[in-house]
């Protein structure tokens, strides 16, 4: 008996060993065992989480740690713990940390997935979250508005965290101002691996703001730094800054379709910072510039395409007295030593400037003072092919001094604007994106003003210092350059891996047998292709995409028929979040009460794509019938005949300047017989921040169409901002016009030809409601 007790005790020692071999440890299994832990817990204490999913973890994280010694919650093992369901992590106290958790397969049922808050007299002070992830952790429906992570209070931390996949209204990371115990807050986010955020269809998709419109005066001294933004491409403000005194810097900023802006704020600092672009979008962007006193230097800029609030330099135009949430006017701001390479048109002045829209727009919008009080200077613009308006001035730059620039374009003279001083500057390319100049003596290189406070510049971006020898541009030191690499490991966990695997597409056969195409596609793996063996399809029930699926026929000289018999109003094809449909080389047949292709009506929390390909869509009530709460990235329809339809696509948003598709693209095409609705693109009301909605029709034939169309408007793209309909022909449609253009935004017509068919009107301006 007693030798029995003695090793029951043993092997109790050694499960308390083994589970909490740290006595400050409090080891715990349940949502029940951690909220007595957190109860519980003193400084020192580190409570420990179980490996293994944690669902519907509703944690308010609260307690009184010393800096010395905080208080701990972290994961037993690093990427083990999983977060998932109904789930949030809430912060409150003083010297907090938490560790190594990964929420996934989920949402906060909360207003924030982590909140530096859990009341209002539950503020978090000096506490931090690291080595975390949140992936894909977002809301079901893409209307619903929540922020991921919200700061509050003063002096907390966000630091080698993995955050991706947002795809619903709101910001990613918000810092707040609600009181005086959030000012001057000194919140640190640095080494965070920011991963793709998708397009959302409008404003409120940033991946970063501080502050709002009532904070513009408020100072902040955040520090946003080492970070790498990787397609952050929700909206146009990638961060928006709207407090004073922040510092962004060593950030790197690869392929997003969007900009650092600094809306509101004042004062900030935007050093060393690169920002790489390709040739595959003409959407990435760089910095724009409102408001005063900002310090943007060192800043390295490659292949930066975007126009207008994208500009690689955007310096915008303000509105005299302005209101508290529009566009104050630039102010002694200095852009010194950066450098520009292969950028479109790289320095925009003035951007935003709309007197022409007076008429349509209430004074307080109109935005009609230039820059002022301002230096730009020892800046380096470099183009391996000329740029032939490396400047755009939309308003005047007499505002603006212009020092020590230098421009090689390629061998070609600019001289529009004397701004630029142009020459010869041997580079060096020592990566894909990365260029430094080979100094020599005596060259324009040398050439350095030394404005007011410019001693402030003491390195280059690289870290090399300034002060023994200086040059323009952001690289100083050509060897320090050459060893520089971008290690995405120094961001975000060390445990989780940024890094795609490739995956071969998978082949599936399906017969004619009645539910057999639905089954596969059910079963196929993601970005599987599906061929039809049969010539004709019958099929009874709408057919559910949910992943990347291709469906062609096996035999490509006809084309597999797919009749749908569905019940009214229901879709051939339900498009579903993540659903990406491709279809090549077959005809849809559909009723008069069906639809070939329908989102779901709620809950689509991310994106679907459609492509069609050499394929006819006849007979249906719709071709697209997209709800407001849905959104589609990419819509191509190539080759396609859309013939004897009561509609075409209507993509229906609401007021808010959202809209229901990004890229929609018509070519070599056919509509021949469609009722009305031919094309029904809409984007309700005027948010000039707001740039999206791209419409293409190329080379396309639209005839017969619009016999029950009430507008009388063959296409309607109603408050879309970027149209472009060329080449095409349009034939017998009995309507008053094809289109009604925008002309004062960038929609454009060239080369149609129009055959009893009305006109195309392009209104220079459209008067559209004011959303804010």
């Amino acid at each position: 008996m007693k030798h029995t007790l003695l090793l029951f005790i043993a092997t109790l020692l050694l499960i308390s060993c083994t589970n909490n071999s740290n006595k400050n440890n409090i080891y715990v299994k349940d949502i029940n065992e951690l909220k007595k832990a957190i109860k519980l817990a003193v400084p020192g204490n580190e409570i420990v989480l179980a490996n293994g999913v944690w669902s519907n973890a509703e944690i308010n994280f609260y307690g009184n740690g010393t800096k010395e010694k905080p208080i701990t919650l972290r994961a037993e093992t690093s990427g083990k713990v999983f977060i998932e369901g109904n789930s949030y992590l809430h912060l409150g106290g003083t010297y907090l940390v938490v560790d190594g958790l990964f929420f996934r397969n989920g949402y906060s049922p909360k207003s924030a997935i982590i909140r530096y808050m859990i009341g209002k007299d539950t503020v978090a002070y000096n506490c931090k979250v690291t080595n975390t992830v949140i992936n894909g952790f977002t809301k079901p429906s893409r209307l619903t508005n929540d922020k991921w992570i919200e700061f509050y209070g003063k002096h907390n931390q966000l630091d080698h965290c993995y955050i991706a996949g947002k795809a619903n209204d709101g910001e990613t990371v918000r810092v707040f101002f609600t009181g005086n115990e959030h000012i001057k807050n000194h919140h640190q986010i640095t080494n965070n691996y920011f991963g793709p955020r998708p397009r959302k269809g409008g404003a409120r998709a940033e991946t970063i703001r501080v502050g709002d419109s009532k904070t513009r005066v408020s100072p902040s001294f955040l520090n946003v730094s080492n970070n790498y933004f990787e397609a952050c491409n929700g909206e146009v403000e990638i961060i928006s800054d709207k407090t004073n005194f922040n510092t962004y810097k060593n950030n790197i900023f690869y392929k997003c379709e969007g900009s650092l802006v600094l809306r509101h704020g004042s004062y900030a600092t935007v050093d060393s910072n690169i920002f790489i672009g390709g040739d595959e979008s003409d959407f990435y962007g760089g910095i724009r510039v409102v408001n005063t006193g900002h310090f943007i230097t060192n800043n390295y800029f490659y292949k930066i395409k975007g126009s207008a609030f994208r500009t690689p330099l955007a310096i915008m135009n303000g509105i005299p007295m302005t209101p508290l949430n529009r566009y104050k006017q630039v102010t002694d701001v200095v852009i010194a030593n950066n450098t520009w390479v292969d950028c479109k048109s790289p320095w925009q002045i003035g951007i935003g400037q709309n007197l022409k829209s007076a008429d349509v727009l209430p004074p307080s919008e109109i935005r009609s003072a230039p820059p002022i009080r301002s230096i730009v200077a020892n800046n380096i613009i470099y183009n391996t092919t000329i740029d032939a308006t490396p400047i755009i001035n939309h308003s005047t730059m007499e505002g603006i001094q212009f020092k020590n620039n230098l421009i090689d374009n390629n061998g070609a003279n600019y001289s529009e604007y004397d701004v630029l001083q142009n020459g010869t500057i041997k580079m060096k390319k020592i990566n894909n994106w990365l260029y430094a100049p080979i100094a020599t003596q005596n060259t324009p290189l040398n050439n350095v003003f030394n404005g007011y406070e410019f001693e402030k510049i003491q390195q280059d971006i690289f870290g090399s210092s300034r002060k023994e020898k200086n040059s323009i541009g952001a690289i100083n030191e050509l060897s320090v350059a050459e060893n520089f690499r971008i290690e995405k490991k120094n961001y975000g966990p060390k445990w989780f891996s940024t890094e795609k695997n490739k995956v071969e597409p998978v082949t599936y056969k399906a017969s004619s047998i009645e539910g057999e195409l639905a089954k596969i596609i059910k079963k196929a793996t993601n970005g599987a292709i599906i061929e039809l063996t049969d010539t004709l399809y019958t099929i009874s029930s709408s057919i559910k995409i949910d992943k990347n699926i291709s469906i062609r026929s096996k035999n490509n000289k006809n084309k597999t028929q797919l009749v749908f018999k569905g019940a009214q109003n229901t879709p051939l094809f339900e498009m579903n979040s993540k659903g990406n449909l491709k279809l090549e080389n077959l005809l849809l047949k559909g009723q008069p009460t069906t639809n070939a292709f329908t989102p779901l009506q709620e809950n689509m929390f991310s994106a679907y794509n459609i492509s069609t390909k050499n394929c006819v869509i006849t007979d249906f009530n719709y071709v697209l019938k997209a709800y407001k709460g849905s959104f589609s990235d990419s819509l191509s329809i190539q080759k396609t005949t859309i013939k004897n339809c009561k509609n075409g696509f209507v993509l229906a948003a609401d007021e808010k300047g959202d809209y229901n598709a990004e890229m929609f693209t018509i070519t070599n095409s056919k509509f021949i017989n469609v009722q009305k609705n031919c094309i029904n693109f809409y984007r309700g009301g005027y948010d000039e921040s707001t740039i999206g909605g791209f419409l293409t029709i190329t080379n396309s034939l639209f005839s017969n169409c619009g016999i029950a169309e009430k507008s009388n408007v063959l296409l309607k793209t109603r408050g879309i901002i970027n149209v472009q309909i060329s080449g095409n022909t349009f034939k017998n449609n009995p309507i008053e016009f094809a289109a009604i253009l925008w002309g004062e935004k960038n929609n454009h017509h060239q080369n149609n030809t129009l055959i009893n068919s009305g006109k195309i009107k392009v209104e220079e301006q459209q008067k559209l409601e004011i959303l804010y």
